[in-house]
């Protein structure tokens, strides 16, 4: 690990430490010591009670777990075939769901509170980029994590779980629109990127690539090097 790498963290776990004395001494000028620390004393016997595996936990556990799975079953692996980002999209909506779980029965400083959220707001994966429909697969499974997690009636959590899981189901397959894919081509003919040939290209590039592309896009041209960075899109049979 590099030392910009151990500077960055440094500073985000003194902020979180700093934000989280904010409480304590703002309490301690008000009730004072002897009163703060039989607070947080009677603060500590009371999150021990709280915290309890209720049935509540695991049918809301369960219903995450089932839904998650449908989507994952049904919806995103048959069209996408992607396995890896299964792990990731399991493991952020378990975690999720007990965050969510977890501090909707403690309740924690105002400072704390920052802290954490700073802390979760500065890290970020370091990929060469994710798709925009992962993106949006994952931010599904961190809001169905969120929504299992607090305390919902169950016919009102199954009503929230069963309208994602069908908008998904029904703006990505075949039942209302035709689903769209793309990739980019890098194509060494440079004289036939003119709008007059946009025709032409596009029929020599399902001749080339076997796919039924309807529309393509120029993203890059390189004339030095005489080729061109095309995006081609097709629908999926």
């Amino acid at each position: 690990m590099s030392i910009s790498y151990i500077g960055r963290y440094c500073i985000i776990l003194c902020t979180f430490l700093s934000l989280s004395l904010i409480q304590p001494i703002a309490s301690f000028a008000q009730v004072g010591y002897t009163d703060m620390v039989t607070a947080t004393t009677d603060d500590a016997v009371g999150v021990n009670e709280i915290v309890t595996i209720s049935p509540r936990f695991f049918y809301g556990l369960g219903i995450d777990v089932l839904m998650v799975l449908l989507i994952i079953l049904i919806i995103y692996y048959p069209n996408y075939k992607k396995l890896d980002t299964v792990f990731t999209f399991i493991v952020f909506n378990i975690v999720i769901f007990l965050l969510t779980f977890v501090l909707n029965k403690v309740k924690i400083s105002m400072g704390a509170a920052f802290g954490l959220f700073a802390v979760f707001s500065m890290l970020r994966y370091r990929t060469e980029g994710i798709d925009l429909k992962d993106m949006t697969y994952l931010f599904i499974f961190i809001a169905l994590g969120l929504i299992t997690g607090i305390e919902l009636d169950l016919d009102v959590l199954l009503v929230i779980c069963a309208v994602i899981f069908l908008t998904t189901l029904v703006l990505d397959s075949k039942l209302l629109l035709r689903r769209e894919e793309y990739q980019n081509i890098l194509y060494e003919r440079i004289e036939m990127v003119k709008p007059e040939l946009r025709q032409e290209l596009i029929e020599e590039l399902k001749k080339r690539t076997g796919l039924n592309i309807h529309r393509i896009t120029i993203c890059k041209l390189d004339y030095l090097k005489d080729v061109a960075t095309i995006r081609v899109y097709y629908y999926h049979k």
